[in-house]
This record gives C-alpha cells, sequence and structure tokens, in this order.
C-alpha cells in the first residue's frame, strides 16, 4: 500500500473550492459525469457514474474534507484528506490519500492527475 500527496494551486477562495468538491451539482459540472453526493459526514457518495466511491468522514467548510476511498472488499480503507490554505492566488489544496493498492498506484495516480486535479483546475480557471 501507497501514499500520495500533492498541492495543487486553484485560482479560486478556499470557500469556492470547498462547494465545488461538496456540492452535487458542482461535482457533476467540474467531472462531467454523474455523481451523488450529499454533504454531510456518514453519508455515502459516487463520482464518474460509480468509478469513485466512499464514504464523507468529516466535513469543514471551506477548511476540510475527510473520506473514504473503496478499492475493494480486500484492501484497507484508504483515506482522502483535503486541506484548503488560502494563499495569494487562490486556495493551495493538499490533497493526501493513504492506502492506495501497489498494484493500482500509478494508473491511479494519473487519472487523479488526469481528471480530478486538472478538472478542478479547468472548472476555476477564467476563459
Amino acid at each position: 500500500m501507497k501514499n500520495f500527496k500533492k498541492y495543487i494551486p486553484l485560482p479560486a477562495p478556499p470557500e469556492d473550492v470547498y462547494l465545488a468538491l461538496t456540492k452535487e451539482l458542482s461535482i457533476q459540472l467540474w467531472t462531467g459525469a454523474h455523481a451523488e453526493f450529499e454533504d454531510k459526514p456518514d453519508t455515502e457518495f459516487s463520482f464518474w457514474d460509480g468509478d469513485i466511491v466512499g464514504k464523507n468522514l468529516e466535513l469543514d467548510y471551506g477548511k476540510k474534507i475527510v473520506q473514504q476511498w473503496y478499492f475493494g472488499e480486500d484492501n484497507e480503507p484508504s483515506i482522502v484528506t483535503i486541506k484548503l490554505h488560502p494563499d495569494k492566488t487562490g486556495t493551495s489544496m493538499e490533497f493526501l490519500q493513504t492506502n492506495i493498492p501497489d498494484e493500482d498506484f500509478e494508473d491511479f495516480i494519473e487519472g487523479l492527475q488526469e481528471y480530478y486535479f486538472d478538472g478542478l483546475r479547468d472548472f476555476f480557471e477564467e476563459d
């Protein structure tokens, strides 16, 4: 099992980034796919038509999101912690994920970059 940590600069205030990550309609806009999400702890969610599924553990408005992402029944829980730090360009999003299965790591991180991080960046970039 591996861990992954990355800082992603986003040109929006932390509150806007938080809302993009926790409102079902916003999630569907930046992912371009069906999502099911309720912004409450102890609720399950689904992004990209079920490609990412998990459970909300902690939601702290404008500051922090902690989720468990599922990698199948045989694996340890994978915990995603997103911290939103204000900075001069908007937000520095700190993304930490633990317990990513070794055999999935490279493909999973590539998908995170292309769809999750780049999708968020595109959502906030001004035309």
